[in-house]
């Protein structure tokens, strides 16, 4: 059996989760085993009608008042307890920060080594792994032993596919949780003011680098955004030079984006940028100086001034649209 943790916030199941989903019914498939989803949380059963959509084997949910709030000790207090009743071959979540979070608890409470940003996995019992290592910039290859095996599937490794056939079995599991394991507490959230398509959920993505020059700079990039119902984002430089939120920052440290087209405006294409943008479908790169070496991954290329080139894109598309 593999247990493939579900991410959700507010309500809204995590993208990474369902395509976590898609990679552990494909690994099953080779096992012969099944893939159980396990949502942890309090009155999360609203989630399932979603969920079921990409989960034939069964849903597994853990609930309690306390759960009510993303808690990585607590989820993993869970997790184990889960493991202990039905002996899972693998255990899987998506390689984000809570999804490593949770996994690196259970791997120290049970002395069982973890694999991080897993992007294959092959063999039997011992498994061969191949992970992302240096920002992804490196390839590492290893045999993972112990039982369950502990794993993150690197983000955007697979598209989500929706599953038809039978309707899968939801079980709740209950845990038993003491106060120790909620000694960290959500206090309060700080949100987001821009209400504006997520980087996460857009196709288009158009990010700003060093290159934008000001924060007013980016005033060319949220038009073209607007009229093509995009997201922008931003470089590390950008965010730490304040022209933008750090929010939006695309990279190693900030968001991994897949959108079908990201359109970088300004910036060179350092490998941590290059991390958060991988998933792309299409580059295309703005940026006068030739030598960027962003260019290397492009799939279009323009050599110029953004700040002439993505007005002119803009008002042609106006044009179009009237």
């Amino acid at each position: 059996m593999i247990l493939a943790i579900i991410e959700h916030d507010r309500g809204l199941i995590s993208p990474y989760s369902l395509q976590l989903l898609t990679y552990a019914h494909e690994l099953a498939k080779g096992d012969s085993t099944n893939v159980k989803a396990v949502v942890i949380g309090n009155n999360v059963q609203v989630l399932t009608s979603e969920l079921r959509k990409y989960s034939s084997d069964g849903i597994i949910i853990i609930e309690d008042e306390r759960l009510e709030n993303f808690n990585a000790e607590a989820w993993a207090g869970s997790i184990i307890q889960l493991a202990e009743s039905k002996e899972p071959s693998i255990i899987m979540a998506a390689a984000t920060d809570k999804g490593n979070e949770v996994l690196a608890h259970i791997g120290a409470r049970l002395d069982l080594p973890m694999s991080a940003y897993t992007s294959a996995i092959q063999g039997g019992a011992e498994k061969k792994i191949t992970r992302l290592r240096w920002g992804s910039s490196l390839l590492e290859e290893t045999v993972l032993q112990g039982k369950p095996l502990l794993i993150t599937i690197a983000l955007n490794l697979v598209k989500a596919v929706e599953i038809s056939g039978e309707v899968p079995i939801i079980e709740e599991f209950q845990v038993e949780l003491s106060d120790k394991a909620f000694r960290v507490k959500l206090t309060g959230r700080e949100e987001d003011a821009d209400s504006g398509t997520s980087l996460t959920s857009a196709s288009i993505v158009i990010g700003g680098g060093r290159g934008v020059g000001s924060a007013d700079g980016f005033s060319v990039l949220e038009e073209l955004a607007e009229c093509i119902d995009g997201a922008v984002g931003g470089s590390r430089v950008a965010t730490n030079n304040g022209w933008i939120p750090h929010t939006k920052q695309v990279g190693l440290t900030g968001n991994r984006i897949a959108p079908k087209l990201y359109i970088a405006c300004g910036i060179s294409g350092a490998v941590q940028h290059l991390v958060g943008c991988k998933g792309a479908k299409k580059i295309m790169v703005i940026n006068n100086d030739p030598q960027a070496p962003f260019f290397t991954k492009a799939d279009y290329g323009v050599i110029g001034d953004l700040h002439e080139i993505l007005p002119a894109i803009t008002q042609e598309l106006k044009k179009n649209q009237n």
